[in-house]
């Protein structure tokens, strides 16, 4: 935990038919503005990408992993470096990298609770559909999905002081805790996971499960598609358009994943 990723306020707090001042913990949220570093020739040239807002923390990591999720950086030795300072993170390519230019000239802003993030659903689309299709089936133990949640709850430190953050959390295929980041944002959580898992060369996580701690969007489920991920699982529900886009690409997907039910909305041939 950082000490930047939550502050204290001073507030007021009914209870008991009486009002009384105190101090609360409430989780941070500032911009972060992420920038690209690329040659053309014998230019170097910086270009501004997105303004996103996020709780500081591990900005590294959710610069590389939005990146990645919008398919401008695809392997770790294409970073030549990475310069990090406050509210601000510039990504260095090497020399020769090549991406499409295209991809980086769509700014937008991105709010800390944006369904597709400034995008169109059909852009969207139009970056995922070159994808392949996940082919890992492992087996999944019902049971061992029961254990998740609990499991999670235990590393969402900066959760249980603010009641003010989501998570995304990666575990094996055996229920093990591998990660877990927070953020205001959904997205920005699961990009910091992403990010961290890229730059270690994790990546793919074929054999991971993934645990929201809130609702599933299309864009989650588009970002655990880039990353390999099989199977996700969350708290809350998941969109329609996040069911066909699991279906279309074989993700089994979990929701209302309490400590004794949760539904499942494709993949269900995968539980023994």
């Amino acid at each position: 935990m950082e000490e930047n990723e939550i502050t204290k306020r001073e507030i007021f707090s009914f209870q008991g038919n009486v009002l009384e001042k105190k101090l609360d913990y409430i989780a941070v949220e500032e911009t972060l503005e992420i920038s690209l570093g690329f040659w053309e020739k014998d230019d170097f040239i910086s270009k501004n990408i997105s303004i996103t807002m996020r709780t500081p923390g591990a900005d590294r990591e959710l610069a590389v992993g939005f990146l990645f999720g919008e398919g401008i950086i695809k392997q770790p030795n294409e970073i030549e470096k990475i310069d990090s300072q406050e509210n601000k993170v510039l990504i260095h390519l090497k020399r020769g990298v090549v991406f499409n230019l295209k991809n980086i000239e769509r700014h937008f802003y991105t709010s800390s609770s944006c369904g597709v993030c400034g995008k169109s659903s059909t852009d969207a689309v139009k970056i995922v559909s070159n994808l392949q299709k996940n082919e890992s089936i492992f087996s999944i133990n019902a049971e061992l999905i029961l254990s998740l949640p609990s499991k999670m709850k235990v590393k969402q430190v900066n959760f249980q002081q603010t009641g003010g953050l989501h998570s995304s959390s990666l575990f094996s295929e055996k229920g093990e805790f591998i990660a877990l980041f927070e953020d205001v944002g959904r997205h920005n959580a699961l990009d910091k996971l992403i990010g961290s898992s890229f730059l270690s060369g994790s990546l793919p996580l074929k054999n991971e499960i993934l645990l929201l701690s809130g609702r599933i969007s299309f864009e989650l489920v588009q970002k655990a598609v880039f990353a390999g991920i099989s199977v996700i699982c969350a708290i809350g529900a998941p969109s329609s358009l996040a069911i066909d886009l699991a279906k279309e690409f074989n993700i089994c997907l979990i929701g209302f994943l309490k400590k004794d039910s949760f539904n499942v909305y494709n993949g269900s041939e995968r539980f023994l």
